[in-house]
């Protein structure tokens, strides 16, 4: 049985001023390891609720349980140092390198040099960064993505059990923002923190989350579920119009690659002759090979054409590009990387980035007939309880 890491109790917040609390009697169980998702409508009271959680705003009354402790009266700032927090606008310190913004929290608590070198190293390279290259840098030096990722870092480098996160990929361009979405859920499958999450979008919701809190103005929850009881079955209109339509499209990313069969791809070495990849492609029953380099990790696509006009060129410096996925990518990413590739199959790497199998249009639509087969099957399950219900004769008590 799962276990409850935070219980908020009737949580309410009252600003001075407004006439209805922006927190109104708020309860909810945030289960331990899992991300807990906070959706809604732009000033629904969700990003007040997360900074009621670590006490950057105290709550009017209620109560706040950590790990069975009521933290409503205790230090704010002990409190703080057991929660990690990430924010939209990251808030690395401008003056300060990559390691001394990371360093922050183990600096409070009074860490050894060592131990927090040792410490932001670990935690540079687990957001997909080389600690060598980024380490001595200072935030204007990196793109919003690897400011991102260190905000990300920053708030794991005490090893809290709880992390809070306020819209963290908002302010970054889509295709970087599926990227880190996907690392942090990498990193999330190693590490099993519990983790609020906000967000004002339904489709991050839908991917990033264990749970979802559907709430509605003041923070009422109109349905905490699992992302796929609410894509399946939304408790009411509110929900399902906030769901919005393509609701077949959304349930691809309840599935992630790794949930799937892959196929096999006819491959050729980079530095293979042309007449020997050529014979290869002769014999398979695809249009084109995947070109591999000598650590097995996918370069491009060949065809026929681009084997004959190769010259003396590696194969690796000729062809189509790829849309290459990681096994926790979600089919909805993987069916966006093979609708924008030029050939519209998604090459699968492992986590050293060797080539593991791939994922075609006919697996993706296989998943949607899936999908659809389970819920006509749970809907049937559903009303036959409820006419069971119906025709069962009254008992007395």
């Amino acid at each position: 049985m799962t276990r409850t890491k935070i219980r908020l109790e009737h949580l309410t917040k009252r600003f001075p001023g407004q006439r209805a609390p922006a927190v109104d009697g708020l309860s909810l169980e945030i289960p331990e390891g899992e991300i807990v998702i906070l959706v809604g409508p732009s000033g629904c009271g969700k990003t007040t609720t997360m900074k009621l959680i670590n006490r950057l705003i105290e709550p009017t009354s209620g109560r706040i349980v950590l790990d069975d402790e009521d933290v409503t009266r205790v230090d704010p700032d002990r409190l703080r140092r057991r929660i990690g927090y990430v924010i939209q606008q990251i808030g690395l310190f401008p003056h300060q390198t990559i390691a001394q913004n990371i360093a922050t929290v183990p600096r409070l608590l009074k860490w050894d040099r060592a131990r927090i070198a040792k410490r932001v190293d670990e935690l540079i390279e687990t957001v997909g960064m080389d600690p060598a290259t980024y380490r001595d840098r200072y935030p204007k030096q990196l793109s919003g993505g690897q400011r991102q990722r260190i905000g990300v870092a920053r708030a794991m480098s005490a090893d809290p059990d709880v992390m809070l996160m306020d819209e963290p990929f908002g302010a970054i361009d889509p295709i970087t923002r599926d990227r880190l979405q996907n690392e942090f859920l990498r990193i999330q499958s190693e590490l099993k923190k519990t983790i609020v999450f906000v967000t004002h979008d339904i489709d991050e919701a839908i991917k990033m989350g264990d749970r979802i809190a559907v709430l509605r103005d003041g923070s009422h929850v109109a349905q905490y579920d699992t992302p796929e009881r609410i894509l399946v079955d939304p408790a009411d209109d509110f929900v399902a119009d906030f769901i919005g339509r393509g609701a077949s499209l959304k349930r691809l990313s309840l599935s992630r690659v790794r949930d799937i069969e892959l196929g096999e791809w006819p491959t050729t070495a980079e530095d293979a002759d042309p007449a020997e990849a050529r014979r290869t492609l002769l014999a398979s029953d695809k249009g084109c090979l995947l070109v591999l380099d000598e650590g097995r990790r996918p370069r491009s696509w060949v065809s026929s054409d681009h084997l004959a006009g190769a010259g003396g060129r590696r194969l690796s410096e000729v062809g189509l590009p790829i849309a290459v996925v990681t096994p926790h990518a979600t089919l909805s990413d993987t069916l966006n990387e093979m609708l924008t590739a030029r050939y519209s199959t998604a090459v699968v790497v492992d986590e050293s980035g060797a080539y593991a199998g791939v994922v075609e249009i006919d697996t993706i639509n296989e998943a949607i007939r899936g999908m659809r087969m389970r819920e006509r099957s749970a809907a049937r399950d559903r009303l036959e309880a409820e006419s069971g219900t119906a025709e069962r004769p009254d008992r007395a008590p």
